[in-house]
């Protein structure tokens, strides 16, 4: 190897050394300095380096040992500085991941579960803006908040826009680039734009598309005619 390839590989060897070294002293935990701004950041919970936009943290709590990726953006409330009241509004469970670079923007409630994943760029928010007066621009109405749930064990793919209003029940499976508003029970899986329940799960029967159910019921045979129903 010539004398410029060795300095090269002794080069990027150094520059992949301190960028590890700057993402784990970045990175947010119990026992870091900014850890202390959150309402709770639970035991072994990381919000990796490089941030999102975070601000709101007192607002904010995170269970134990859930992973935050890099460049989410977590907030509460419209920007810093303001008084959101005693309750906490962003809730996020423990034992999760919440895939880079997503959102979740809160401003009244957003629950989540433990043990829920998410892959990168998911959107998550309990506001949205109206567009009542037809003569105001749209970006200077006032928004309208609407809490939003999401049920532990449950699966949100890449891309997936959960807006307010929405309630997602327990180990449910929201597909990549779903839009997804409403109420959607257990154990569904979530997809399209407006997102529907395109499978949900039957004991006994397995996962099976919303207008498909086999009821399962004994033989019966009538003693006169012989004949055999369901």
């Amino acid at each position: 190897m010539s004398l410029r390839g060795v300095v090269r590989r002794a080069l990027g060897s150094l520059v992949h050394r301190l960028w590890a070294a700057v993402r784990t002293a970045g990175a947010v935990t119990p026992v870091s300095p900014a850890g202390y701004r959150f309402r709770r950041l639970g035991k072994g919970a990381c919000l990796s380096f490089p941030l999102g936009a975070v601000f709101g943290e007192a607002w904010i709590e995170v269970g134990d040992h859930t992973l935050i990726g890099e460049r989410v953006s977590i907030s509460a409330g419209m920007g810093p500085g303001v008084d959101l009241g005693p309750d906490s509004i962003v809730r996020i469970g423990g034992s999760c991941s919440i895939g880079r670079g997503s959102h979740i923007v809160g401003h009244q409630s957003i629950d989540i579960g433990d043990d829920v994943f998410t892959g990168p760029y998911v959107y998550i928010t309990d506001q949205n803006h109206v567009y009542d007066d037809p003569e105001a621009p749209i970006g200077r109405q006032w928004p309208r908040n609407n809490p939003v749930s999401i049920g532990s064990g449950s699966w949100l793919g890449t891309g997936a826009i959960i807006l307010p209003g929405t309630r997602i029940g327990r180990q449910c499976v929201v597909a990549g680039g779903a839009v997804v508003r409403g109420e959607f029970p257990d154990h569904s899986v979530i997809a399209g734009i407006p997102a529907k329940v395109v499978r949900h799960y039957v004991p006994g029967q397995g996962w099976l598309p919303p207008h498909m159910e086999v009821v399962e019921t004994a033989n019966v045979i009538d003693t006169e005619t012989g004949v055999i129903s369901r």
